[in-house]
């Protein structure tokens, strides 16, 4: 004769063990369950707490069953109760769904068997929803980067650039400038030999001597004053004026 109470006395014992704070025994009044024998309760989740990573799933039930008089050879009785994120049609789904594998294992403890199918069934029906989201929010996420164009700066395309912006710039100040000006003539410049012939060149020495002197300011030569040609309009009046001096010269000799 099967030992009934025996059975379900050690099925308590490793219920225990095995689920530890998830397991506790409730009063009766407080299972929903038209009985007053002794009742108890396990938190199910759709992820164990020792499995790697953030638990996507928040869903969560009580799973509350008492041993009838011939429990295993009778299903238990078993009432759901939401913790976090069910509704009332997950858990008339989900209890079907117990009873009916609690009908396929009569003849052997199976209140583990339930827990364990109702965890899958939680991953089920809300981790694939998370999967989903995950995904939408990852391809979102793609649309938001942005993706840069162009080629990269360096040193050198720095430089081509600001050459550029400097040329531009230019440009767009000759076109500010009034038409009077740019149609204006230059001012004709004196040449190299022209400078030195009209006595500026012994005036800027005379100047020059005042200022060793009397310790004033040194005269600084406009590079304006000159076209590119008057160093050898310069150097070819020296040499005429000394061609000459050295023919005075021959001739007050002889």
């Amino acid at each position: 004769m099967t030992d009934f109470k025996q059975e379900q006395d050690m099925e308590i014992e490793a219920l225990e063990a095995i689920l530890m704070e998830d397991f506790k025994e409730i009063h009766s009044g407080e299972s929903g369950l038209s009985t007053s024998n002794r009742c108890f309760q396990i938190k199910v989740v759709a992820q164990d707490d020792d499995v790697d990573g953030p638990i996507t799933n928040p869903a969560q039930l009580a799973l509350i069953f008492s041993h009838t008089e011939k429990y295993p050879d009778e299903p238990p009785l078993l009432n759901l109760k939401s913790l976090q994120g069910l509704s009332t049609e997950d858990l008339r789904i989900l209890k079907e769904k117990l009873q009916q594998e609690a009908s396929e294992n009569l003849g052997m403890a199976m209140i583990y068997t339930l827990v364990t199918s109702a965890k899958e069934w939680l991953a089920d029906r809300f981790c694939e929803d998370s999967a989903a989201e995950i995904i939408e929010a990852e391809e979102a996420a793609k649309d938001d980067i942005v993706i840069p164009h162009g080629e990269p700066v360096t040193v050198e395309t720095f430089l081509a650039w600001r050459e550029r912006f400097e040329a531009e710039l230019a440009l767009e100040r000759a076109k500010l400038m009034p038409e009077a000006a740019l149609a204006a003539p230059k001012e004709k410049k004196l040449s190299g030999r022209q400078w030195f012939e009209s006595g500026r060149a012994k005036g800027a020495a005379a100047v020059a001597e005042e200022s060793d002197e009397e310790d004033e300011e040194d005269i600084d030569f406009d590079e304006d004053d000159f076209e590119d040609d008057d160093e050898e309009d310069m150097l070819e009046h020296y040499l005429a004026e000394k061609t000459d001096s050295s023919t005075h010269s021959s001739r007050r000799a002889s």
